[in-house]
């Protein structure tokens, strides 16, 4: 029974995962860095949240509940005991040939700037960059994917030429960023808290759906339940700032809680085509 709950909730999760892995490779971020995150992640909420009588859960009950070793356990309980919360980067074989093709002077020119390089139809070719730092990726797909990031282009005469020497989407991040912490951080927060049954004060989680809209009047329900979200979010922002001064010249009033309340529109576009609402 146990078995089956684990795997409709992560089966569940594997829906959730998807756009959290597009946005990641869209900005070039790799699965060894989200793995590092996650495992900090694991460890901070099992030490912090699963002690018995007030206590931190020691390092051994962590490793059984997470599966990592004690020793990756003390590693990462030992960062975040410091502060050191930041976690390295691992380059992913797309940085490492792209860093390499302005650095070693094999793929360099004499002043020290990046060769356009045939595909492989030499010793300072693309394929032999590719093969001397790329591991075990095709010269192809890699050369894919640095275009794809718009990291090189192809000339005419079918050689290769850097355009940029690092690569990240054109989508502001600081947008992305924000809208993590401030947008799905509190409904995932919400989510969890409603899920935990010895929590007896469930939060208010709503979502309105249909399935049977004709995919003509869609544009015009999008530009409706887009001006009413604004509309909504306004008038909940204008109750929070009349709250926030109510009491600003008060200095004994009491101390400040965080609220936020989430309105979203969705529109499945049918990239997960294995699940449906």
């Amino acid at each position: 029974m146990q078995d089956e709950i684990n795997r409709q909730i992560l089966s569940a999760f594997l829906v959730v995962l998807r756009p959290i892995a597009r946005i990641l490779l869209r900005f070039g971020v790799g699965y060894r860095e989200f793995a590092e995150v996650s495992k900090m992640a694991f460890v901070d909420v099992a030490s912090s949240d699963f002690g018995l009588r007030g206590r931190p859960t020691n390092i051994s009950r962590v490793a059984v509940m997470t599966g990592l070793t004690r020793k990756e356990v003390r590693r990462i309980r030992d960062n975040i005991e410091k502060g050191d919360t930041e976690f390295s980067v691992k380059a992913t074989p797309l940085w490492d040939v792209l860093h390499h093709w302005h650095a070693d002077p094999e793929f360099t020119d004499d002043a020290g700037a990046p060769r356009d390089l045939s595909f492989s139809e030499d010793n300072q070719s693309f394929s032999r960059l590719v093969k001397k730092y790329g591991g075990d990726v095709p010269p192809g797909a890699m050369r894919t994917e640095l275009k794809r990031f718009g990291a090189i282009s192809e000339l005419p005469n079918g050689r290769l030429k850097v355009e940029k020497r690092t690569f990240a989407a054109d989508e502001d991040h600081d947008s992305l960023i924000t809208s993590l912490i401030h947008a799905v951080y509190p409904l995932l927060t919400t989510v969890e808290h409603n899920s935990n049954l010895e929590n007896a004060d469930g939060w208010r989680q709503r979502v309105a759906y249909t399935q049977s809209v004709r995919k003509s009047d869609v544009p015009r329900l999008k530009r409706i339940a887009g001006d009413r979200i604004v509309d909504f979010a306004e008038s909940i922002d204008d109750l929070f700032m009349a709250y926030e001064t109510l009491y600003e010249d008060d200095p004994n009033h009491d101390e400040t809680s965080t609220l936020a309340v989430g309105v979203f529109y969705f529109e499945d576009l049918g990239k997960d085509k294995d699940f449906k609402w």
